[in-house]
């Protein structure tokens, strides 16, 4: 992996004050400890519960925040990367614009988020886009080594507030008093993976960036916290390099993780708040030392729900439905009540087949009788996670945010073949393909119902639209003016047809039973 030979030698830095309690303070009480706590969420992709309301949501985030806070008024709620996107509201419109994470701004302000870190998915979204988000946040954003790539240069991300613009900090130092009078500096820094390869972004080294960071801060805070955005395996890197770290708050699994690497902590929540890691620092200005201690909230219907956050969520949530509405669907309504999770996460549909991918191919050749075979890219699939039941019209719709419909068109077995082979190719990026039960690949040769697919066999193919643009990575041969393409039947404009919206079509097929 190549990264960018930049790094800011001054370091954009914000020093902010940090909570104190109101207590009365006594001389001569300091014992020289304070407990900082932080709640921890990361990967959050939906802003109301989920599960039909048992499990997440934002608001519930907020109430944990605010009971912790009314006991420890030094208590900070972190999000370590990926919340803008991917979202099914990355394509719905309010005010005449899509929404691109707003929803989430507006909810994570609500409940009072601190201080956020990029993850890969924010780069999701369009420079513009981006950028309205971060100007509408009430919270800090810390980006250490993800940069803005304009035309001209290279530099920090900005954040507009009022007449006031200021470059996103590379780290952020806190201040924290406790009711004895106990002070202490923290300091924070925010590593992101570079995965996401957006034309207006750029990464330096992500160890490097730490390591460079550390030294800088490490002798002006009495405990520097890493939030980070990566692989398990790097946290742990990142650890055995700098263990001094008070510990690392990360993200991007979406599964929880717990690892403790020397001293050094290292924690990650469940995907779309199902967890929050409420994580107690232990500062002893005394005895030099510190201590970590975690535990591991469960976010369910245990958890009361704040109001003034909800109310957020529920404005962008009726928006939403409004959306759904207008093109057929019932978003709360259950099309599987129970049976096992679907699994949708991005690793694995991008490398082979899972439960939730034979349910898309099998709808799309339900809604196509006519069809010998169905094919759909897994880069359509966006949920990055896995679905429980019962599983709602909006669960389906969240999976799939982009929608499109089913076209069908006669091909050669050339044509067909060469489109199996670079979705072969394409493992682990969106153009792998996902394809009927009755295509196969032995020993090099491309199979359908087990002989060898000849070619000059014409082929009725069912295929989700996107693919026939050729916008997908590697087929940009797969387009309607392709000479081996024979035929291309009328687009459906009928909402009523399953071929209409591919989702339509997994909805149909629930709904009947046929799973």
């Amino acid at each position: 992996m190549q990264y960018a030979k930049y790094f800011y030698i001054g370091l954009t830095v914000l020093a902010i004050s940090g909570c104190s309690s109101t207590k009365t303070v006594t001389r001569g009480t300091d014992d020289g400890s304070i407990d900082i706590q932080f709640v921890q969420i990361n990967d959050v992709y939906e802003i109301a519960p989920i599960e039909a309301g048992k499990v997440g949501g934002v608001a519930r985030v907020a109430s944990i925040k605010k009971e912790l806070k009314a006991k420890n008024p030094n208590t900070y709620l972190l999000m370590a990367g990926d919340f803008l996107s991917p979202s099914v509201y990355n394509s719905l419109m309010y005010e005449g614009k899509r929404i691109r994470g707003r929803q989430m701004v507006e909810s994570l302000n609500a409940a009072g988020l601190d201080i956020a870190g990029f993850g890969n998915h924010e780069f999701d979204i369009s420079e513009t886009e981006l950028q309205s988000r971060l100007n509408e946040s009430a919270f800090d954003w810390i980006s250490s080594n993800s940069y803005h790539k304009t035309k001209d240069e290279i530099v920090p991300f900005v954040k507009t507030t009022g007449s006031k613009t200021n470059r996103l900090p590379t780290y952020i130092i806190k201040t924290f008093t406790d009711a004895d009078g106990t002070t202490v500096k923290v300091g924070f820094m925010g590593i992101n993976i570079p995965f996401n390869r957006a034309a207006y972004v750029v990464y330096t080294d992500p160890l490097e960036s730490a390591e460079k960071i550390y030294n800088t801060i490490k002798d002006s805070c009495d405990a520097v916290v890493a939030i980070t955005h990566q692989l398990e395996q790097d946290d742990i890197i990142l650890a055995q390099k700098l263990p001094g770290l008070a510990l690392i708050i990360g993200g991007h699994e979406h599964d929880m993780r717990y690892d403790k690497v020397g001293e050094v902590m290292i924690s990650k929540a469940h995907a779309n708040a199902r967890s929050a890691y409420i994580l107690t620092l232990q500062i002893n200005k005394k005895t030099g030392k510190n201590k970590v201690s975690s535990r591991l909230q469960m976010i369910d219907q245990s958890v009361a729900i704040d109001s003034a956050t909800n109310v957020v969520v529920q404005k962008w949530m009726g928006i939403a439905e409004k959306n759904y509405a207008s093109i057929g669907f019932d978003a709360k309504a259950a099309v599987l009540q129970s049976g096992e999770s679907l699994d949708a996460r991005e690793a694995s549909v991008r490398a082979g087949k899972t439960n939730f991918t034979r349910l898309v191919v099998a709808a799309m050749e339900k809604a196509t009788p006519e069809a010998q075979v169905a094919i759909v890219n897994s880069g359509s699939i966006r949920l990055d996670d896995v679905l429980q039941p019962p599983v709602t019209q909006y669960d389906i719709i969240r999976s799939m945010p982009f929608g499109g419909g089913i076209v069908e068109a006669d091909m050669k077995g050339s044509l067909l073949k060469q489109i199996l082979e670079a979705g072969r190719k394409n493992v682990g990026i969106g153009g792998f393909l996902q394809y009927s039960e009755t295509l196969s690949y032995d020993a090099g040769t491309w199979q359908f119902k087990n002989e060898a697919i000849a070619d000059d066999r014409i082929f009725r193919v069912a295929l989700s639209d996107f693919l026939l643009t050729g916008g997908e990575s590697n087929l940009n041969f797969l387009t309607k003016t392709n000479s081996a393409i024979i035929k291309v039947y009328p687009v459906i404009t009928d909402m009523n047809d399953p071929r209409f919206d591919i989702r339509s079509a997994i909805i149909k097929y629930l709904q009947a039973g046929l799973r």
